[in-house]
């Protein structure tokens, strides 16, 4: 299979330590402390020519780089999965909006309430859908936030902090380009290198249907999909659970794209 010849017979199937080691690239003394486990200082270059050479799949693959605690600069973390139930979960949750987020602020599903507050993402390019870009790209963000400009700070700073856990992964690599060449904005916010964690918080909206909504945001990260978190908002007081109906039935904006944006991008903030 990887073009050596058969040699002598084997006791068991499979390639040799040295022969991998050979395949790869590496010094058979380095591989050998490498399946040992030792405390080296191995690349993601010399990981990435083990997996070639044992032609191990996605999941194999993965879990090495696991091992390893170190990005796979081939491939991005993969997005989590939305099933059936979970839907049907966040959709019982309404006329609170709840939205399953992924670990790059991906919206993965969401209830009706949601997209009535938020807009409507789903016409959005993949790269796109996600609450980075609609704070920063979309104007309708800017009146429904009364403290947008706090609100921009802080989720700058809770990008950065989670995205030192994926340090080299072109997922979060691609996120970060995109905002940096559309947004001025995020460029100097990013430019600042803060930090915040992600929290329990209490916000305020000024939606043009339903009126102010005071509400308390809770995040509820999903034990079977890593780093992916249902995001639900609960009302603070009466005329906020009123205003939830009213997002019921409001009908959802549309959120500016790329696209629409390409004239001002580099003027817009």
């Amino acid at each position: 299979m990887v073009g050596m010849e058969p040699g002598l017979r084997r006791r068991t199937p499979g390639l040799r330590r040295e022969e991998v080691a050979l395949l790869s690239g590496i010094g058979i003394t380095w591989y050998t402390w490498l399946e040992q486990g030792r405390s080296i200082n191995v690349s993601a270059q010399v990981l990435q020519s083990v997996a070639r050479v044992l032609s191990l799949d996605s999941t194999e693959r993965a879990h090495l780089f696991a091992l390893a605690e170190l990005p796979d600069p081939e491939q991005s973390a993969p997005l989590p999965e939305v099933g059936a139930g979970l839907q049907r979960m966040i959709d019982q949750l309404a006329p609170m909006p709840a939205a399953v987020v992924g670990p790059r602020w991906e919206i993965l599903a969401s209830n009706r309430a949601h997209l009535g507050l938020f807009g409507d993402y789903t016409a959005l390019p993949l790269g796109c859908r996600n609450s980075v870009w609609m704070c920063f790209m979309d104007p309708f963000w800017h009146a429904l936030l009364p403290h947008r400009a706090e609100f921009a700070r802080r989720i700058v700073a809770k990008m950065r902090t989670a995205m030192a856990e994926y340090v080299g992964d072109p997922g979060w690599a691609a996120l970060l380009d995109l905002m940096q060449s559309h947004s001025p904005e995020f460029r100097e916010l990013w430019a600042r290198h803060e930090v915040a964690p992600m929290e329990t918080c209490y916000k305020r909206y000024e939606h043009p249907q339903a009126g102010s909504l005071n509400v308390e945001v809770n995040h509820l990260w999903l034990t079977d999909q890593r780093n992916a978190r249902l995001m639900v908002h609960s009302p603070r007081d009466e005329q906020t659970q009123r205003g939830f109906e009213v997002l019921m039935t409001a009908p959802p904006h549309t959120i500016p794209g790329p696209t629409a944006q390409a004239g001002e991008s580099r003027t817009a903030g």
